[in-house]
Order: structure tokens, then C-alpha cells, then sequence
């Protein structure tokens, strides 16, 4: 990873700086999972893969799953509940908890990823963690996690994330939030782990830049593509779960794609193509039917990814 360095728009195209952020969210998620599970050996506290659902396909290793974060799998976004935890501990100044406060209302209640707003958000959260460790950061992020993440992960998404665990398969975030951010839930829920956007570092000290671009739109469908080349995964027989139409791209790349609280275009998008949807904002049923009979237990009874390493940069 350190020979693909950071790049600035000026350098490289768009769809090659997706192409960058994807693959640095792979090749970082990969690093952390094998980290984990070398770790989980060495403390004797692995577990093994519960068994069999009749769906999806029991012990199919080369299928896994790949869930969009904000709105799928949690309400809001998590760069927003991460800045209000920042603010909490005084990383910044009120105006700034203004503006993230308007950001997450306006997303709550639209639905939809507004690039305008994310790109705002993520620009004000560089600003704010540049020159602090990245240590640091992933320790406050396990206590936001726990004050304002926690209650918010939808019960449906998250027994279909659990329907393909229990089936002996790998499940994976893929997120435009922050890697960092992405990793805590992936870990908190028992995923498999989260690609989510690197953000550069230096002897372990961020920079304030990106590495490629934010992990969103035709970049996630890289980093799945990457991420499936490498894990020997086959993506026609891979599930895709969103609710945005900017995930169309990554929807498209697997066999099983799955609309989940869809906003009007992804809606329209999976009504056309015959796709899986599910609702959970309003207690609708799936508009196809087909959704794992397990996961919809689940959801009634319960009624939840670029893990995700730094990218580290080497002087």
C-alpha cells in the first residue's frame, strides 16, 4: 500500500481515485482481519461459525455478504453521531456542532445521501482529527459507539447480517464513514469486518488527507471487487444490501442484491430489475418476496464495513 502514496484530485481522475480508495479500503481490511484472527488464536477466544440456516447457503466460503452502513444498517449517519461525540470532549467549537447537527436532521429526514453534505462532514472531520493519534481516536470511538450508535442499529439489517454469519459466511461493512468508525461497528455487531474511507497517517498520526478519495458511489464497488479478488470470493453468488442509489454500482456487482429502507430512485431502480427490498422505517413488508424467512423472524423478535485497518504511510 505504500507504493499507491496519496494522490490529489488535481493528479489522478475520478474513477482512478476510486479505483485507489477501494483498493486501499481492501488491502487495509484485509490487514485488520487477519490481525484479529491471529489475535483470537493467541487468546484461545476464537469461536466457530454457528451452524446452518437453510438460508443463505450453508458453508459457502466463496459467498459472503457486503452491507452499506448509514440508513441500512444504522439510523443517520455515523460521521455525524462521531462528530457529536467529538464535540462532547471538546475537539471543537459549537459552530462546528451546529453544522453537524443540521447535517444529521437534514439526513434523517431526507433519507438520502446529499454528496454536498457528506463531503462537507468528512471535510470538517479531517480538519478536526488532523494531528491527533490515530490511538487515540479508535479509543473515543468505542465510546461513542456505545453512547450514540449502539440504540440505533435497525434490528432487520442486522438479523440479515446475522442470517449469512450463522450460514458460515463472511459479512463485511462498506461505508463511506471513517475506517475507523467502520471497524468499532463491524466488531461491536460480530461482523466479519468493515471497508469503509482510509484516511492518511504518519508514524501513526493523521494527516488530515484521504488516501484516494471518500469511499462512496463507484468506489465501493471497486473495494468490493478488490476485496473479493483477494478473499477468492465468487460475487455471483455474493448478497449486497443499501438503501441508497449511489450504491447502485456495488448493488450491480453481486448475484443477490438487496434494497433495504430505499430511498425513491434505488426503489424504482429495484422495482425494475426485480430486486429484494425490505422497509424497516415503517414496518412494511418486503415488496418481493424472497427475503430470508430468518432474517424476517429475526427482525420481529429482535424488533441491527475500503475490518478496517488505518492505511498507515511510512516516512
Amino acid at each position: 500500500m505504500a507504493g499507491l502514496g496519496w494522490l490529489t484530485p488535481r493528479r489522478r481522475s475520478a474513477t482512478a481515485r476510486s479505483v485507489l480508495a477501494g483498493e486501499a479500503a481492501a488491502e487495509a481490511a484485509r490487514k485488520t482481519t487477519v490481525a484479529e484472527d491471529e489475535a483470537a488464536l493467541l487468546t484461545g477466544t476464537s469461536d466457530e461459525a454457528p451452524e446452518e440456516p437453510a438460508f443463505p447457503v450453508a458453508g459457502d466460503d466463496r459467498a459472503a455478504a457486503f452491507f452499506d452502513l448509514d440508513n441500512t444498517v444504522m439510523q443517520g449517519a455515523a460521521i455525524f453521531h462521531f462528530g457529536r461525540g467529538l464535540y462532547k470532549r471538546k475537539f471543537f467549537e459549537r459552530r462546528e456542532l451546529t453544522r453537524f447537527a443540521w447535517q444529521q436532521a437534514w439526513f434523517r429526514l431526507a433519507g438520502v445521501e446529499d454528496p454536498e453534505h457528506m463531503q462537507d462532514a468528512r471535510d470538517s472531520a479531517l480538519s478536526i482529527v488532523k494531528g491527533h493519534r490515530v490511538s487515540e481516536l479508535m479509543s473515543i470511538g468505542e465510546e461513542i459507539y456505545d453512547e450514540y450508535m449502539a440504540d440505533r442499529i435497525w434490528p432487520g439489517t442486522r438479523a440479515l447480517a446475522q442470517a449469512h454469519l450463522d450460514a458460515g459466511q463472511r459479512v463485511w461493512l462498506v461505508t463511506a464513514a471513517p475506517v475507523e468508525t467502520a471497524t468499532i461497528i463491524a466488531r461491536r455487531l460480530g461482523l466479519t469486518g468493515a471497508l469503509g474511507t482510509v484516511a492518511e497517517s504518519v508514524d501513526g498520526v493523521y494527516t488530515g488527507r484521504l488516501v484516494g478519495e471518500p469511499l462512496h458511489g463507484p468506489a465501493k464497488a471497486e473495494a468490493v471487487r478488490a476485496l473479493a479478488a483477494a478473499e477468492d470470493l465468487d460475487l455471483d453468488r455474493c448478497a449486497a444490501y443499501s438503501d441508497s442509489h449511489n450504491d447502485i454500482p456495488m448493488l450491480s456487482l453481486v448475484g443477490h442484491p438487496y434494497a433495504i429502507n430505499p430511498d425513491t430512485k434505488l426503489r424504482k431502480h429495484a422495482r425494475a430489475r426485480d430486486w429484494r427490498l425490505r422497509d424497516y422505517r415503517t414496518g412494511r413488508k418486503a415488496a418481493k418476496v424472497g427475503i430470508p424467512a430468518a432474517a424476517g423472524v429475526g427482525a420481529l423478535a429482535g424488533g441491527t464495513a475500503a475490518a478496517l485497518a488505518l492505511h498507515r504511510r511510512r516516512r
